[in-house]
């Protein structure tokens, strides 16, 4: 049985330029944490996945990076849209990923289960992109660290109240750890390992 169409279109209509671009804009936003960025690329992946979380697979992801799917995800036609654009292998296996990709509303497990990498090479961990239902609107978290001046602060709408007790277990093991990108439509911000993150009382 062929692939279905809509895993054979929706990529970068030009590759090369277009990684580069959302590249940048990753690595920005990794410098300066909690900065929204919008994905100019107008690519179209298949539901759930979001624009932005589809750029990001397209501009990160190749044959040598095992992808981990949520189960809506991996329910969908995003494996075969990955396996054709990217050429990057799935995996069921958590602690095995490179790059782990969450649809909107899934339960987040501990981050404890991901690779986080080991003392000698701390960049051996996996990053996870956690689709959300809006990047502003929802409950205030103060940000402090690296590339911050002082203090700032984002308001995803739709992250699960067992991310701030996970987040501070994961900064625990620092220079390991996980990084995580949150995603929303078009636009995603950067939670770097390195960032504390609190809640603001309203």
């Amino acid at each position: 049985m062929g692939l279905k169409i809509e895993a054979l279109i929706g990529g970068f209509a030009a590759p090369v330029f277009h990684a580069q671009s959302v590249f940048k804009m990753l690595m920005d936003g990794m410098a300066r944490p909690g900065t929204i960025q919008t994905v100019e690329p107008d690519i179209a992946p298949p539901g759930p996945f979001g624009i932005a979380a589809g750029a990001i697979a397209l501009t990160l992801c190749d044959h040598d990076t095992p992808v981990w799917l949520s189960q809506g995800l991996a329910k969908s036609a995003v494996p075969e849209w990955l396996g054709f654009h990217t050429g990057a292998p799935l995996t069921s296996e958590k602690a095995e990923a490179r790059f782990a990709f969450t649809e909107a509303g899934t339960a987040l497990s501990s981050f404890g289960v991901f690779a986080s990498g080991t003392q000698e090479y701390p960049d051996r961990s996996t990053t996870i992109i956690i689709e959300l239902a809006e990047l502003e609107g929802g409950r205030r978290l103060a940000l402090i660290g690296p590339g911050i001046q002082r203090e700032t602060e984002i308001a995803p709408r739709g992250l699960p109240e067992t991310f701030l007790p996970l987040w501070t277990d994961n900064r625990a093991l620092f220079p390991r750890g996980i990084d995580i990108v949150l995603t929303s439509g078009k636009r995603f911000l950067c939670l770097p390992r390195t960032t504390k993150i609190t809640a603001t009382e309203i």
